[in-house]
C-alpha cells in the first residue's frame, strides 16, 4: 500500500474514533481499528497532532456532500431535490460538528492562525453551484436567477443546524423550510 493510501485508511478509520473520544482518541486504538501496528501510523504521519489536522481537513471537505447533491436526479419535483440535498448538507453538518466538537470538549484548540482558509470560499461556491443545478429544470418558472436560489437555499440549510431562535424554539422540520422556501411565508391567496 502506497504511504498516500495508508495516510487515507487512516484517517478514514480515525475519524469516527475522534468523533467518539476527541484529543482522548489513542493512535493505539486507531492502529486496532485499522489493523495494523501503531508504527504503521507514524510512518505516514509526524504525530499526533498531524494525523488530527488531517482528519479535520478530512471532516471539512466538501467533496462528499457535493457528490452527493451532483447525483440527485432532476427528473423528481424541486421539493424532492431540496430534500435530499437538506439531509446531504446535514450529513456533512454533523459529521463536521462532531470531529471538531469533540476535539474542541476536549481540549484542542484552533490551530493554523487566525487566516481563514482559501479553499473555503472554492467549497462554498461549488456548493452553490451543485445547488444551482438543481433549479435548473425549473428555469423558466424562477423568480430569480438558479446561482440566487441556491445562495438563499444554503443560508436556510446552513442555518437550520443551528437555529438561530435559540434551543426552546420549537423544532422546524425539513418539509416546513422546504414550503417556505417555495412557497413563501403567506397562505396563497393572501395579500402582501
Amino acid at each position: 500500500m502506497s504511504p498516500a493510501a495508508r495516510r487515507e485508511m487512516i484517517i478514514r478509520t480515525a475519524l469516527p474514533l475522534v468523533a467518539e473520544h476527541g484529543m482522548a482518541v489513542t493512535t493505539s486504538q486507531i492502529a486496532r481499528a485499522a489493523g495494523i501496528g501503531e508504527a504503521t501510523i507514524f510512518r505516514v504521519f509526524s504525530d499526533k497532532d498531524e494525523l488530527l489536522d488531517a482528519c479535520v481537513v478530512e471532516a471539512l471537505r466538501p467533496e462528499h456532500v457535493l457528490a452527493e447533491i451532483e447525483a440527485i436526479p432532476l427528473d423528481q419535483p424541486l421539493a424532492g431535490r431540496l430534500a435530499e440535498a437538506s439531509a446531504a448538507i446535514d450529513a456533512y453538518l454533523a459529521r463536521m460538528g462532531m470531529v471538531i466538537g469533540a476535539l474542541h470538549a476536549t481540549g484542542r484548540t484552533g490551530r493554523g492562525g487566525a487566516h481563514p482558509d482559501p479553499g473555503r470560499d472554492t467549497a462554498m461556491t461549488r456548493t452553490r453551484d451543485a445547488l444551482a443545478d438543481l433549479f435548473e429544470p425549473e428555469g423558466d418558472r424562477l423568480r430569480l436567477p438558479a446561482e440566487q436560489l441556491a445562495t438563499i437555499f444554503m443560508g436556510l440549510a446552513f442555518g437550520r443546524s443551528r437555529p438561530p431562535a435559540g434551543p426552546d424554539a420549537p423544532a422546524m422540520s425539513v418539509e416546513d423550510y422546504l414550503d417556505v422556501f417555495l412557497h413563501g411565508a403567506l397562505k396563497e391567496g393572501t395579500p402582501a
